[in-house]
């Protein structure tokens, strides 16, 4: 069956729409331009220092309330969170990051599937 050029084209954004993945865990910041979130899975890297991160990485990134937030080195430090990105499995990479929201420390803590932000 062959589809319409426009059904086609919308066929092929919603597969692509779909391909966000939700995942929750620690979002950590350790120390200057180095972002990762480890969840039950990985550890998924969204920045390296000294390489620059794309704004489809960085800019969707939630942002903590200091009550849920471990300041661990100065200003940097690790929170909980559920991001909705698109990874690079292969090599445990964050490509994007539409959205997220940060959770209660607590929830995390709980979390036996967790290992330690650090």
């Amino acid at each position: 069956m062959k589809l319409p050029l426009a059904a086609a084209f919308l066929t092929l954004a919603t597969i692509s729409a779909g391909a966000a993945e939700n995942r929750c865990g620690w979002l950590v910041n350790p120390t200057p331009g180095n972002y990762w979130l480890t969840d039950k899975d990985a550890t998924w890297i969204l920045a390296t220092q000294g390489i620059e991160a794309p704004d489809a990485v960085m800019l969707n990134l939630p942002a903590f309330d200091e009550k849920e937030y471990v300041a661990a080195n100065g200003s940097y430090g690790y929170g909980c969170a559920c991001i909705s990105v698109d990874v690079d499995t292969a090599n445990n990479k964050v490509l994007r990051v539409y959205s997220g929201k940060t959770l209660p420390l607590k929830r995390c803590k709980a979390d036996k599937t967790l290992p330690s932000p650090y």
